[in-house]
């Protein structure tokens, strides 16, 4: 019988993966998670989620591997998750009032199969004035998210429009996911 593993620690991600009601367990992977700005964001983002599941795949050969990765991208440039209340402040700075695009790749990994993808959704936030962004950053949630905001969290009344997949924003598509898993035998 084999596993179904997800190669990833946050706890976003393992909630996502339970609506899809199968069990798993969690075995990170430890990769180098640069990408290239210069290569197409889409294509990088995919790759580091097979790189994921391929790190883990490595430990565990019989069994299944998720991977996957998230960015925020603005005009082209990667919002990665803020280290200082002025990181964040300038990131919702960017962000306010203006549609950006968060990527996510998604990689399904075993011995015998292989499925890769990739999604972008489009995310439209709402004017924010500065009182409302220290607000917003006094909440200590921006500090640990990329483009420093959780769409499943307080961060959620800025949000104006979405266009994509709600999921695939917190970090895993789920229906991509689950229509791939029902494909694979683990017993």
């Amino acid at each position: 019988m084999k596993s179904l593993i997800l190669a990833s620690q946050s706890p976003r991600r393992r909630e996502l993966l339970e609506k899809c009601g199968l069990p798993f367990t969690v075995d990170a992977a430890d990769i180098d998670e640069t990408i290239d700005p210069a290569k197409d964001l889409v294509q990088e983002i995919e790759r580091l989620a097979v790189r994921k599941a391929q790190a883990v795949l490595e430990r565990h050969p019989q069994d299944v591997v998720i991977g996957s990765d998230t960015i925020v991208t603005i005009d082209g440039k990667v919002l990665g998750k803020p280290h200082t209340p002025e990181n964040a402040k300038a990131m919702l700075q960017q962000l306010s009032g203006r549609t950006h695009q968060v990527i996510t790749g998604l990689c399904v990994l075993s011995s015998s199969r292989r499925f890769s993808t990739a999604t972008v959704s489009n995310v439209t936030f709402a004017k924010m004035d500065d009182a409302e962004i220290a607000e917003y950053i006094a909440t200590g949630e921006p500090l640990d998210k990329a483009g420093a905001y959780a769409i499943q969290g307080i961060g959620s009344r800025y949000i104006a429009a979405i266009s994509g997949d709600y999921y695939s924003i917190m970090g895993l598509p789920v229906s991509i996911l689950y229509n791939e898993l029902k494909n694979i035998s683990l017993y």
